[in-house]
């Protein structure tokens, strides 16, 4: 169960006629050739195949041709994974269980397929950094304007539609109707954003952070009886030369927010030994309890700073879409460790 608008569907499809892509049987197995931006994520997404269940079977399979860990070279032919699910197999009848459509995510995401109920009976709070009259840092990316806000809201999003797979129930705090997932590596800078469910939000930034207090304070009394975790995503604005690796914040006191964000951060660690292993991974977690909303809330929380906008190293990551993927998918990885390695009641 979530708080978004949705309508159940079932999804058959036939495809007939080839793939997308330019693909040819090599040693029986299916390739197809990296176009102008392409990645790992877009690639897959393209064949019709889960990027994030078949993510690392591809990275297995062309790991001497991926650059940077996700990068692909244009021209060069990649080895698709086998996945006996992909949507997209010449002339083959695929059924897919029975999903949901949420168009907060856009036309092209909307579409969300459960993977797991590992997730049931937990409630989660996402809220993205800034909004509404507040884009957060202004950076530009060749001749065009590039906002935070619009960074830390596609992860987010990415991160909601992932949580919801799993079966936990996502309020998406700060929200934007018409923007869902982009693919694109400069996105658009808009004011629209309101506040769950659809409140303007205010511009005086104390204001704005109360009412997102307020309103987080009120779901979670509302499910007290529930496991429930806030998550907060930024993406920093320090001095141009300063690049960063992800790091989390929590509150001093709180046991349950401590560990949080320490099962992300370790999260973390372990995807980058293994993608990036000569790479130090130097993101932290510590407190921060003076920031309003890790003092003012009332669940446990880890707040996630993404990486500096003004620094040429870390808009690699952010403006990446399929970068943006991984991010979520780690965020929700984290979680999933957090919320199954949790304290068990005694009988």
């Amino acid at each position: 169960m979530v708080i978004l608008t949705k309508r159940g569907c079932f999804l058959l499809l036939w495809v007939i006629g080839v793939i997308s892509g330019s693909l040819n049987a090599q040693d029986s197995l299916l390739t197809v050739v990296a176009e102008r931006g392409d990645g790992i994520y877009s690639i897959l997404r393209k064949q019709g195949i889960d990027p994030v269940k078949y993510y690392e079977d591809f990275v297995s399979l062309n790991q001497d041709n991926i650059k940077n860990s996700s990068l692909l070279i244009e021209g060069k032919s990649y080895v698709l994974p086998d996945a006996p699910d992909a949507t997209s197999k010449m002339g083959r009848e695929i059924t897919l269980a029975t999903g949901e459509e949420y168009p907060i995510f856009g036309e092209d995401f909307a579409f969300v397929v459960p993977k797991s109920k590992r997730l049931d009976g937990t409630v989660y709070y996402l809220i993205s950094g800034h909004g509404g009259p507040d884009p957060g840092a202004i950076e530009v990316y060749k001749d065009k304007i590039i906002a935070e806000d619009e960074y830390a809201y596609d992860v987010t999003l990415r991160l909601a539609k992932e949580l919801l797979s799993h079966g936990a129930k996502v309020y998406i705090i700060v929200r934007d109707g018409d923007d869902g997932i982009r693919d694109e590596k400069a996105l658009v800078t808009d004011y629209d954003e309101v506040v769950y469910p659809d409140k303007v939000i205010p511009r005086n930034q104390l204001k704005r952070l109360q009412q997102r207090v307020e309103v987080v304070n009120k779901l979670y009394l509302q499910h007290s009886k529930s496991y429930q975790r806030l998550l907060v995503t930024h993406v920093d604005s320090r001095s141009k030369g300063e690049n960063i690796d992800v790091f989390f914040y929590h509150h001093e006191k709180s046991k349950n927010g401590k560990k949080l964000a320490e099962s992300i951060h370790q999260t973390f660690k372990t995807k980058y030994k293994k993608f990036q292993p000569n790479r130090n991974y130097t993101g932290t977690f510590s407190d921060r309890s003076d920031l309003y909303l890790v003092k003012n809330t009332l669940a446990p929380m880890a707040y996630i700073e993404l990486g500096n906008i003004k620094s040429k190293k870390d808009q690699k990551r952010i403006l990446n879409p399929d970068n943006r993927q991984a991010l979520a998918n780690w965020i929700a990885q984290g979680l999933l460790l957090d919320f199954e390695n949790q304290e068990k009641p005694k009988k």
